[in-house]
C-alpha cells in the first residue's frame, strides 16, 4: 500500500501541472450572495477563536478556509500537539474557547495526552482536531443564538472598498472600509478525483481562478454585510463613526493574505538591526528570509520490515536531512517527540525519552528542523512574495490575486518532506553530524489515505505549517511615530550586555537599547547621565493599556537557509539568526496590533499582528493563536454593539479611553484574559514566570 501510494505521489509531483499567474482569468457574476456581521478569512485556531466569540455574541459569522478543515495548526497543518509553557500550564491560565478545546480532547479520548509524546500535554490525531473543534464551534453557535455560515474550500480573490466616515484625532481621514469581497469555493468536477488527492501545490493556482477547469468547478460568492447602512444620512463633518462600520472583516489566514492582497502597509521577513530589534541577523533587513514552512505527516509502527520505493527526488534532498545536535541523534526520541498515538496509553514510561517503548499502531507525527522543515531565503525561491514580487507578477492587479506564494517552492516543499520520511527508514547520512550516526528503521509505514490522521491521499498536511507570514505595522501614534510594532526588546529575557550587541549595534544604539529598558531613567541613560554599566535592565514584558490578550512561549527560530536552494548541499542556517532565540516574558496582545492602517473595519488575527521578527518567534502558538483571535471577535463584535469603530478605542492613549475599558472588562468576564497574574507595570519582577 505505501508503495502505491508514494507512487501516486510521484506521479502527481513529476506532472509538472502548473496554472499560468500572468494571465488571470477575467471576473465572472457572482454566483450567489451572502451576508456576515463577521467575515473570518481563515479557518485556523485564530480563526475560529474569532468565529467562537462571535457566535457567543450573537452574530452572524461567515468563515471562509482554504481547505476543509477548522483549526488550522491542529488539523490540516498536522502539529496537532499543543505548545504551552510550564507556569501557563499548571495554572490552565487561557481563554475560555482554548479551555473548551484542551478540555473536549480530554473527554473524547479519555485522557489530555492520547498520543504520549514529551514534547506536549496533549498529543493527538489532525482529524480528530477538526472533529472537536467544529463540534465546539457547532455549540457556540447554539449557545449565543448566533449563525455559523461555513465556506470550505474557499478563497477571497477581491475586496471592494467605500470610503470610511471615520476621522483621525485632527478630523482627517483617507481611510477606507472593506464594503465587498468576492471568493470562489472550489469542488471536483464529477468523475474527477475527490478534493485532498493532490498536494496543494498542484491545486492553489487553479483554486484562485475564476473558471472551472478540467478538476475544479468553481462557485463565486460575493460576501457583504448583513446590516445596511443609508450613507446618505451620515454626517460626514464631523465624528461621524457613529453606524459607519456595518461589518468587520478579520484576516485570520496563515501568511497574512488579505493585508498582501489589500496592500496595507506590512513586515515580511528580518527587520534591520536597531536598538528596538537588537539581535537582528542583518543590518539593513531582510523581506526575503522568513521562518521554514512544515508539511507535517504521520507514520505507523509495524511489527514486520517494510520495503520501501526510493523518490525519484530523493538524492536532491538527501544532503540536507540530520537530526542536527548529537543529543538528538535518537530514532525513539525523534519518534516519541510528537507521537500522537499509542496502543498503550497507560503503559509505563522510562525517566529517559530515549528509553520510551514503541509499540507497533503507535502513530508518530513529524515536524522537524533539518527534516521536514523547508527553509528558503533568497529573493528566487522565496515562498511568501513581497509587495514588488507581488506586482511583478500582477497579483495585485485586479483579478490577478492567486494567492501570494511561490507555487514552486510549495511543490519543493512537499518533495523534501516526503523524502525526510525515507530518510527516516533507510537514510544512512547525516548532513550535521556525518556518516555512521543515521541507521535504518525500517519497521515504519507512511500514511496515506483520506482516511490516514492528515486526511489526504498523498498523505502530507493538507496545508504546510507557517511559522511567519506578512506582519502589519500598526498605525502612528504616542511613542510609535512609525507605526505600532511590538518589537524584541518588549518580550526578550536576552542579555543586552554580551559584547555582541555593541559589535552588531554601535555605541549610540546600544545605549539607546539601554535606555529603552531602563524604564523611568530613560532620559538620564540616554544623555548619558547614567552610566550604562550602572542601569538595572527591567525584569519583565513591555506593558500596554490596551492589551486584549495574552501569550507565552520562547522565541523559537526555524531559521532560512543561507543559499539557494535550501537543500543545497553544505548549505548552512542564516548566520546570527539563532543569536536572539531564547527565553521570553509572558507578552500581552494590544489591541494597537491588530488594527492596519487604511482599513477601519479590518482587523488582524494569528500571525499577522503587528510584530517584529525577533517577536513573531514568539507569538505563533497555539494558545496565542486562540487569544488574538478571540480578543479580535471579541472587538469586531463590541464595535457592532457600541457603534464605534477599534481605531477609536485607542487613539487617544496613553489617556483614558472609556470604551477600551468596555471592551477589556467584556474580555475578562467572558474568561478571556487580558493579562497575566501578578504582571502588571507596579510589579517589575516576573520571576515566577521567568
Amino acid at each position: 500500500m505505501l508503495r502505491v501510494r508514494l507512487a501516486t505521489f510521484f506521479a502527481i509531483a513529476a506532472s509538472g501541472l502548473m496554472a499560468d499567474s500572468a494571465n488571470p482569468t477575467p471576473p465572472r457574476s457572482p454566483d450567489r450572495v451572502e451576508t456576515c456581521d463577521l467575515l473570518i478569512v481563515g479557518g485556523g485556531l485564530s480563526g475560529s477563536a474569532a468565529a467562537y466569540e462571535g457566535l457567543l455574541a450573537g452574530k452572524t459569522v461567515c468563515l471562509t478556509e482554504i481547505t476543509d478543515w477548522v483549526g488550522g495548526q491542529i488539523s490540516s497543518q498536522g502539529t496537532s500537539a499543543l505548545d504551552e509553557r510550564p507556569t501557563q500550564r499548571s495554572l490552565l491560565f487561557y481563554p475560555r474557547g482554548y479551555l473548551e478545546l484542551r478540555q473536549k480532547i480530554e473527554d473524547y479520548y479519555g485522557l489530555l495526552n492520547p498520543g504520549g509524546c514529551w514534547v506536549s500535554s496533549s498529543c493527538f490525531m489532525p482529524y480528530d482536531g477538526h472533529k472537536l473543534l467544529w463540534e465546539i464551534l457547532k455549540q457556540a453557535e447554539k449557545r449565543g443564538r448566533g449563525q455559523l455560515k461555513w465556506y470550505p474550500n474557499t478563497v477571497v480573490k477581491e475586496l471592494g472598498y467605500r470610503p470610511s466616515p471615520g476621522r483621525d484625532r485632527n478630523g482627517n481621514s483617507d481611510n477606507e472600509l472593506v464594503d465587498t469581497a468576492i471568493a470562489i469555493q472550489h469542488a471536483p468536477q464529477p468523475g474527477t478525483s475527490p478534493l485532498n488527492t493532490y498536494p496543494l501545490s498542484e491545486t492553489i493556482e487553479d483554486a484562485y481562478r475564476y473558471d472551472d477547469s478540467a478538476r475544479l468547478g468553481k462557485t463565486i460568492i460575493e460576501f457583504v454585510p448583513k446590516q445596511t447602512i443609508d450613507t446618505t444620512d451620515i454626517d460626514t463633518t464631523g465624528d461621524a463613526a457613529q453606524a459607519a462600520a456595518n461589518w468587520y472583516v478579520i484576516d485570520a489566514t496563515e501568511t497574512g493574505e488579505l493585508i498582501g492582497l489589500a496592500d496595507v502597509p506590512y513586515r515580511l521577513g528580518i527587520d534591520p538591526a536597531s536598538y528596538l530589534e537588537p539581535s537582528s541577523s542583518d543590518p539593513d533587513g531582510d523581506e526575503y528570509c522568513t521562518q521554514g514552512f512544515t508539511y507535517t505527516f504521520a507514520m505507523e509502527t509495524q511489527a514486520e520490515e517494510q520495503t520501501y520505493e526510493l523518490p525519484p527526488f530523493y538524492d536532491q534532498y538527501a544532503p540536507y536531512y540530520s537530526y542536527e545536535l548529537p543529543r538528538l541523534a535518537d530514532f525513539e526520541l525523534v519518534y516519541t517527540y510528537r507521537q500522537i498515538h499509542t496502543t498503550d496509553p497507560g503503559g509505563f514510561r522510562p525517566g529517559n525519552v530515549r528509553d520510551w517503548p514503541i509499540y507497533p499502531g503507535d502513530i508518530s507525527m513529524q515536524n522537524w528542523t533539518w527534516g521536514n522543515d523547508y527553509r528558503p531565503g533568497t529573493s528566487v525561491d522565496n515562498l511568501i512574495f513581497t509587495r514588488d514580487q507581488l506586482t511583478a507578477t500582477g497579483q495585485l492587479d485586479p483579478g490577478g490575486w492567486l494567492g501570494g506564494l511561490r507555487t514552486e517552492t510549495l511543490a519543493r516543499g512537499e518533495e523534501n518532506a516526503i523524502g525526510f520520511f525515507y530518510w527516516l527508514v533507510q537514510g544512512t547520512t547525516d548532513s550535521q553530524l556525518g556518516d555512521g550516526v543515521k541507521q535504518p528503521q525500517p519497521y515504519h509505514q507512511f500514511m496515506a489515505g483520506f482516511d490516514a490522521p492528515m486526511g489526504t491521499a498523498h498523505g502530507l498536511s493538507k496545508y504546510p505549517y507557517m511559522r511567519e507570514g506578512r506582519r502589519i505595522v500598526g498605525r502612528p501614534g504616542f511613542a510609535h511615530p512609525t507605526g505600532f510594532t511590538i518589537w524584541e526588546v518588549d518580550i526578550s529575557l536576552m542579555n543586552y550586555r554580551d559584547p555582541y550587541y555593541l559589535a552588531n549595534l554601535g555605541e549610540d544604539e546600544v545605549r539607546r537599547l539601554w535606555a529603552t529598558l531602563s524604564g523611568l531613567d530613560a532620559i538620564d541613560v540616554i544623555s548619558g547621565n547614567v552610566p550604562i554599566d550602572d542601569v538595572q535592565p527591567r525584569n519583565r514584558a513591555s506593558m500596554y493599556p490596551d492589551s486584549v490578550g495574552i501569550g507565552h512561549y520562547a522565541i523559537d527560530f526555524h531559521p532560512c537557509m543561507t543559499e539557494s536552494p535550501p537543500e543545497k548541499p553544505g548549505n548552512t542556517e542564516r548566520e546570527g539568526e539563532r543569536f536572539g532565540q531564547g527565553r521570553a516574558f509572558p507578552f500581552p496582545v494590544p489591541l494597537r496590533a491588530t488594527i492596519p492602517q487604511r482599513l477601519d473595519n479590518l482587523l488582524v488575527a494569528g500571525k499577522s499582528i503587528a510584530t517584529s521578527h525577533t517577536a513573531a518567534a514568539a507569538y505563533r502558538v497555539h494558545s496565542f493563536e486562540w487569544s488574538v483571535g478571540a480578543a479580535v471577535g471579541t472587538t469586531a463584535a463590541f464595535a457592532l454593539d457600541r457603534d464605534v469603530m477599534p481605531f477609536e478605542l485607542v487613539d487617544d492613549l496613553p489617556y483614558p479611553e472609556p470604551e477600551l475599558e468596555a471592551l477589556q472588562r467584556r474580555l475578562n468576564e467572558n474568561q478571556n484574559p487580558t493579562d497575566f497574574p501578578n504582571t502588571s507595570i507596579f510589579n517589575n519582577t516576573w520571576d515566577e514566570w521567568n
